[in-house]
């Protein structure tokens, strides 16, 4: 369904009506759009991973989002979406901005727009949209904000020069990506490593990298953006802040555990491994253990 929209409200509509005259849209605004590409996703869409989704948004706001606030009256585009976690936090952050909010799901894309309307956001419109054929014109926006969607594509340069295209000259685009080798913790395990590995194999082998963190810097300078800065946000949790282990928990390992089933079925590890592998993940979030792991922010500008 290219060209699908999903409002929130009538200022939601004025925001469509608003970016259309801005790019002199036709009324058939679908010559933009191209056959979707959508990305395996390693996680899943089930019901679980979107409670996961939102858990991880909520807990980690203030460290991932510090710094991001948009002015006023400005368009941003929000690529990849997903279930609209990241989106009630930048709305949120920015009251005045204006969101475009886009996703190859259209399932994913409903639960966005009934989140942001269950939290009164206002001022975003939801769409589907493949970032490697963006459906709309040069220079539509002011900002872009990118969530957790590089690790999961085959080719993220091309989606980003993509994403650079629909950026106007001197706008700012911030992404965020993990890096799952970043993992460190205690007590030391080799099978909670050969857990980690499966999470990242299976990964590398649907053409994503769960490894993309340490690479944002070169990325957005390959694909042409100018003063590219990168910093690492780090999370840790030991026995002296229960609630950072609980975070690790419902974040990290309970993504981990989401791909148990494809780790033994496909013979990458044993059911006997896994299991204690998960055990010991769990033994670092308890109260004479520490686990760290650090996201990767990066801001940049198009020249």
């Amino acid at each position: 369904m290219p060209g699908a929209c999903f409002m929130t409200t009538n200022t939601s509509d004025r925001l469509c009506y608003r970016l259309n005259a801005r790019n002199n849209y036709p009324e058939d605004e679908t010559k933009y759009c191209g056959t979707m590409s959508s990305p395996e996703y390693v996680h899943g869409r089930s019901s679980r991973e979107s409670e996961r989704l939102d858990y991880q948004a909520s807990r980690l706001a203030d460290l991932l989002h510090a710094g991001t606030r948009y002015p006023d009256g400005s368009i941003v585009l929000e690529a990849a979406c997903g279930v609209g976690a990241q989106t009630i936090i930048l709305a949120r952050n920015s009251p005045g901005a204006n969101f475009v909010c886009i996703d190859i799901s259209p399932e994913s894309l409903a639960i966005a727009e009934d989140r942001a309307r269950a939290a009164s956001v206002t001022r975003a419109s939801f769409r589907q949209a493949d970032v490697y054929n963006l459906p709309f014109p040069p220079e539509s926006f002011d900002h872009v904000f990118v969530c957790f969607l590089l690790e999961h594509l085959k080719d993220p340069l091309l989606a980003l020069r993509n994403l650079k295209g629909v950026l106007r000259q001197g706008g700012t685009i911030t992404v965020i990506e993990g890096d799952h080798g970043s993992a460190l913790f205690y007590p030391e395990s080799t099978v909670a490593r050969a857990v980690i590995s499966c999470l990242i194999d299976l990964q590398a082998g649907m053409g994503g990298n769960s490894l993309i963190g340490r690479e944002l810097w070169h990325l957005l300078n390959d694909a042409g953006f100018s003063d590219v800065r990168v910093s690492p946000r780090q999370v840790y949790a030991d026995g002296s802040s229960p609630e950072s282990g609980e975070a690790v928990r419902n974040i990290f390992i309970a993504m981990v555990e989401g791909v148990r089933d494809q780790a033994i079925d496909s013979g990458m590890i044993t059911r006997e491994n896994w299991e204690q592998g998960v055990r010991d993940l769990y033994r670092t979030t308890e109260k004479d253990g520490s686990f760290s792991y650090t996201f990767f922010k990066g801001v940049a500008e198009r020249p």
